[in-house]
């Protein structure tokens, strides 16, 4: 938008006005207090899922220059009130006025014709809802990793993004932290040869919901907070961590849901988005994926994927310390890349770090928000598009399709179909039946 210029009086018609004396000068001063004011260009963001991830995200996104927080959103009241005295408290100390907005059910805030885009840090269920209404409504998204729950909500939302004209950013942090991208670097430089292995340890894939059933909390919307899961799912407080107000004490565990099948992907995918991404990412195949998954036990002690090149990629740590990171094996050298440790075969390769550069805290992420930020303004794709954050998602999710089924798959990255899948198990696998009331698109 341009800005109002200080010339929309033109000369002429000032002296004209000064020309006609008094009655002309109280004409133009009428006119001058009758001038818009200055518009407010900044973009303007609304929070969806305002719990311990969103709180990280909103210390990245509110100081960045040109961005306003308007809005918040949370099935949860004490986590809504939270959104709304932290961004009032952040804006008053700044000696800004911005008005500050929060609802419990997303669809009111997605109404709002003044918001730009939006923060989506749900639990990984609701993840492909939200974002592809978000689509529907003209917001730009930045969406927390994993991308989707499910293969197919990962297709159906990539369909979104595009059909819509959005720009949609994932929240892998690593692809903007100057160690993995040396780490990449390297590896596409050909300098550690041909990549035979790799070891990305991630951790374990999801197990059975086991916890006990507990009473809701009365603020807690407890049905919204399903969505489109099955209604005999119960509540307990690890999957949603309670908060106090006063005194003011946050989440003292991360979401449980993530480690169960029913609602999320363990650390297959909780970490293999970050690993398993950087992993794709320098063997060139982050468009793409493997042509075989293997999963824990069928011959093999840890999740293996093989790719057409005949790399192959397992989640096996690399160190005694089952440090989560990777290490590439070349047919020349070997490196390793972890957040905050980088190692290899020869010193050449290691990085070269600026005197006094600053670490960026891992879950704020300024760097990789910023160029969300920066790719909204320019209408350009983000370092992490939606295109790549599917492609890393669907490797994670192979890799419990088949510790599921405790066999070996065949896939095509390419039409994005299991091969030779004759009993239709897998293929079964790739979505599940939403309850009534709720749909995909």
């Amino acid at each position: 938008m341009k800005k109002l210029s200080a010339k929309g009086i033109s000369r002429r018609h000032f002296i004209g006005a000064t020309a006609a004396g008094v009655a002309g000068i109280a004409m133009f001063s009428s006119l001058l207090s009758c001038r818009k004011s200055e518009p407010d260009t900044d973009l303007k963001l609304g929070f969806i899922g305002v719990g311990r991830q969103a709180m990280y995200l909103l210390d990245g996104f509110i100081g960045i220059e040109g961005v306003k927080v308007v809005a918040g959103c949370d099935v949860y009241g004490s986590k809504r009130q939270r959104f709304e005295n932290r961004v009032n408290a952040w804006y008053q100390q700044a000696g800004k006025k911005v008005e500050v907005k929060t609802y419990e059910n997303y669809v009111d805030l997605l109404k709002r014709n003044d918001i730009d885009a939006v923060v989506i840090a749900t639990p990984d269920h609701s993840h492909a809802l939200i974002a592809i209404a978000a689509c529907k409504a003209g917001k730009d998204v930045y969406l927390e990793k994993p991308l989707t729950f499910t293969i197919k909500e990962g297709q159906e939302l990539v369909k979104a993004v595009r059909q819509n004209n959005r720009i949609l950013s994932v929240g892998s942090q690593q692809r903007s932290d100057p160690n993995f991208q040396h780490a990449v670097k390297v590896v596409q430089s050909g300098a550690l040869g041909k990549i035979e292995k790799i070891h990305a340890y991630v951790g374990a894939p999801p197990t059975p919901y086991n916890l006990p059933e507990e009473p809701v909390p009365a603020d807690l919307n407890w049905d919204m907070w399903l969505a489109c899961l099955p209604d005999s799912i119960h509540f307990n407080h690890q999957l949603n961590p309670p908060i106090s107000l006063n005194p003011l004490q946050d989440e003292q565990l991360w979401g449980a849901w993530r480690w169960y099948k029913e609602m999320g992907g363990g650390f297959t995918t909780d970490w293999g988005a970050h690993m398993f991404d950087v992993g794709q990412w320098a063997l060139g195949m982050d468009g793409s994926g493997p042509v075989e998954i293997s999963p824990i036990g069928d011959g093999t002690e840890f999740m293996q994927f093989v790719y057409a090149n005949g790399t192959v990629m397992t989640s096996e740590p690399f160190d005694e310390a089952w440090t989560k990171g990777l290490k590439f094996i070349g047919t020349d050298g070997w490196l390793e890349v972890s957040r905050g440790h980088f190692k290899a075969s020869d010193e050449s390769l290691l990085p070269k770090v600026a005197e006094g550069a600053a670490e960026l805290a891992y879950e704020t992420g300024v760097a990789h928000l910023e160029d969300f930020i920066d790719a909204v303004k320019l209408r350009r794709d983000p370092i992490v598009p939606v295109e790549i954050g599917h492609r890393t998602c669907t490797v994670c999710t192979l890799g419990n399709i088949a510790c599921e089924l405790k066999r070996t798959l065949k896939w095509d990255p390419v039409s994005e179909t299991f091969v030779g899948d004759s009993d239709g198990a897998a293929t079964k696998m790739l979505h599940y039946q939403y309850r009534d009331g709720w749909s995909l698109v």
